[in-house]
C-alpha cells in the first residue's frame, strides 16, 4: 500500500482555525502508532517531544507548538494534545486493509502560525518515513 493525502479541509471559527486531514498511510496501526505518539515518532516528520508522558493527563512539551498535557490516549488509536494557549493536536488511526490504515488528523489553533500547505508537507514526510520502514 502506499500512502496519500486523501483530503484537506481548512476552517476559521472566529479566532480559531480548525484544520483536518484524511491521511492513507502505507503501514498498519500498530506500526504507524509509535510515529504519532513517541518522541522518537515525532521527530522523524514532525517535531521534537521534548517531553510525552504516554498517558491520559500526562504533560507534553512540542517545540514548535508548546507546552500542555494528553487529553486523549487510546493505544494504536488516539493522541490527542492539547496545548496552553488554546492549540490542540488530535492524531486517531483508523485500520485500512492489512498493510495500512488511515490517519484523521484535527490541528485547531489560534493566529497564523500554521497552514494546509505546512501540514500536507509534514505529512508526505510521515508517508516517506514509514514508506522506508521494513
Amino acid at each position: 500500500m502506499t500512502g496519500s493525502i486523501e483530503q484537506g479541509t481548512s476552517q476559521t471559527h472566529g479566532n480559531t482555525r480548525i484544520l483536518h486531514f484524511l491521511v492513507r498511510l502505507p503501514r498498519p496501526m500498530e506500526q504507524a502508532w509509535p510515529a504519532l505518539a513517541t518522541p522518537e515518532g515525532l521527530a522523524e516528520w514532525f517535531t521534537a517531544a521534548d517531553v510525552l508522558e504516554p498517558r491520559l493527563g500526562g504533560e507534553v512539551s512540542l517545540r514548535d507548538l508548546g507546552d500542555g498535557q494528553v487529553t486523549a490516549w487510546d493505544v494504536d488509536r488516539v493522541a490527542e494534545y492539547t496545548l496552553r494557549g488554546g492549540g490542540r493536536v488530535r492524531f486517531h488511526l483508523e485500520r485500512a486493509g492489512e498493510d495500512g490504515c488511515l490517519l484523521r488528523f484535527t490541528h485547531e489553533f489560534q493566529g497564523e502560525h500554521e497552514s494546509e500547505a505546512r501540514w500536507r508537507a509534514r505529512f508526505e514526510r510521515l508517508i516517506d518515513v514509514l514508506e522506508t520502514r521494513a
